[in-house]
């Protein structure tokens, strides 16, 4: 269905009912769902409405963790963090589905797997029961194949599995195509282009860094250099930026990616990490957040990610925390939940990634923050903003600077976007012949650590719970903790 204009010039919320009425459906939907294959992961989908024809809602993945110890709170922080998620959004969910997705090990087939995932499926049921959301249904998806843990036993679910059948090829496929749904690779292929290298080209960017830590740190924690250390290396991110932007294309995101490595140098890429650790650097490189700016410096900043190497990985907080700001300006919340997540992994106390991880998951509306930078750009004077300003000028204390940790920029309370703005979003029905659940689960480089110049002014304590994710079931964060998408 198209999307049409309204009189205020924003957009109609489109609706696309699609309905799914046998748990292969309901597998064949997952990946839709996300919009990335999920591996290895627990993925809850909450549903709404009664009557027994549920409208999904918010979902939530983590990996599954390697100890079967761990599975027990694992299940319960999962399902009471997609409720009190959806519940914040003032929608309590009705019931919900359970995936428990992993490929076989060394010497396993796809039964052995679901076999051995079923107590964690079972746990999975009887948290969620505790709190009155039963779960409806829950497979497991290992080896191309899928098992039902709710089957009644009766014959009707073979031993072997049932398959998964060719990707896109199904009618949920050809609909979701309609309704412009994408479905973007596997989750290790989308956190690949944002992981640090592990090949022969690490220990020469390890060097580089070594040698620019030396040179810029001092630099930064002398209030003197500081400010010419955020010109250089903003006015260096512009040529690489523009840089990018000038290269040919190249489909896929592999080798796009690999193109972008061969267009930054270790030396500038070492720069431009060791400088982002400075906050006021960091807060305006935000300020590319929109039109042609956008796309080379998303590109930019997860090829620094990707240039964190060693002992500096911490390090790929700032970068990371870019990508994901940039992705969700850009209307990626998909890519900005993952790069944002990735950030607090990284640094569990990095404020920024904590505030726009957050807000993202909340659903609300980036542009708060975007209107804050674009007043900051247009007020700072014109001499910040020459592209080769000389380095021993410094800022002048009087001149404003971004403090996108602040609560005037709206992350921590800020509004839901108007209706006239609302974005969007397919949404898909589940029919009343999905079967309900049995009575099962009850009642409802090594060395020393390069120093960190980031800690001096991005550190004003943890507010709230470790922002990892592991106590939030706010999507599809990673084995760095779960995360919502509302």
């Amino acid at each position: 269905m198209p999307t049409l204009p309204d009189a205020a010039g924003g957009q109609h919320e489109v609706t696309h009912q699609v309905t799914l009425r046998t748990p292969a459906e309901l597998a064949d939907a997952l990946p839709y769902l996300l919009g990335y294959r999920p591996e290895d992961s627990i993925v809850l989908v909450a549903l709404h409405d009664r009557e027994r024809r549920g409208r999904f809602g918010g979902r939530a993945r983590l990996g599954i963790p390697a100890h079967a110890e761990d599975w027990p709170s694992v299940s319960e922080q999962l399902t009471q963090g997609l409720i009190k998620g959806s519940e914040r959004r003032g929608a309590r969910p009705e019931s919900m589905v359970a995936y428990l997705c992993q490929e076989p090990g060394a010497g396993e087939s796809g039964h052995d797997v679901m076999e051995r995932l079923r107590p964690l499926a079972q746990l999975l049921r009887t948290a969620s029961g505790r709190l009155d959301v039963p779960v409806i249904e829950a497979l497991c998806i290992s080896d191309g194949r899928f098992w039902s843990y709710t089957c009644p036993g009766q014959g009707c679910c073979p031993p072997e599995g049932s398959s998964m059948g060719l990707p896109g090829t199904s009618v949920l496929a050809a609909a979701a195509t309609y309704a412009g749904l994408q479905v973007r690779g596997s989750l290790r292929e989308l956190t690949a282009r944002l992981t640090p290298w592990e090949t022969t080209a690490a220990p020469g960017q390890e060097v580089a860094l070594d040698t620019a830590s030396m040179a810029i740190v001092p630099r930064i924690l002398d209030d003197a250099g500081r400010a010419g250390v955020a010109e250089e290396a903003l006015a260096l991110a512009r040529r690489i930026r523009d840089r990018l932007a000038a290269a040919p294309a190249v489909p896929g995101m592999r080798p796009a990616d690999l193109r972008d490595d061969g267009l930054l140098e270790d030396e500038e890429a070492a720069t431009l990490i060791l400088a982002l650790q400075d906050r006021t650097t960091r807060d305006r490189a935000a300020e590319w957040m929109e039109g042609d700016e956008a796309g080379p410096a998303l590109r930019l900043w997860r090829a620094l990610a990707r240039r964190c190497v060693g002992p500096y990985r911490e390090h790929a907080a700032a970068p990371l925390t870019l990508a994901g700001w940039v992705a969700w300006s850009t209307g990626d919340e998909l890519e900005a939940r993952e790069a944002l997540a990735m950030a607090l992994g990284s640094d569990p106390d990095y404020l920024f990634a904590r505030l726009l991880h957050q807000a993202c998951n909340e659903g609300l509306d980036p542009e708060s923050i975007r209107r804050c930078l674009r007043a900051e750009q247009t007020g700072r004077a014109p001499s910040q903003n020459v592209q080769s300003p000389d380095p021993g000028v410094p800022h002048s204390p009087a001149d404003p600077e971004p403090d996108l940790e602040a609560e005037p920029h709206g992350l921590e309370a800020p509004t839901p976007p108007p209706a006239s703005r609302r974005r969007r979003r397919t949404r898909m029905s589940v029919s009343a012949s999905v079967r309900p659940p049995s009575r099962g689960p009850g009642p409802g480089g090594q060395g020393s650590r390069p120093v960190q110049p980031s800690r001096v002014g991005d550190r004003p304590g943890r507010a709230g719970e470790k922002a990892d994710g592991h106590l939030h079931a706010s999507g599809d964060g990673g084995e760095r903790g779960a995360e919502e998408d509302g």
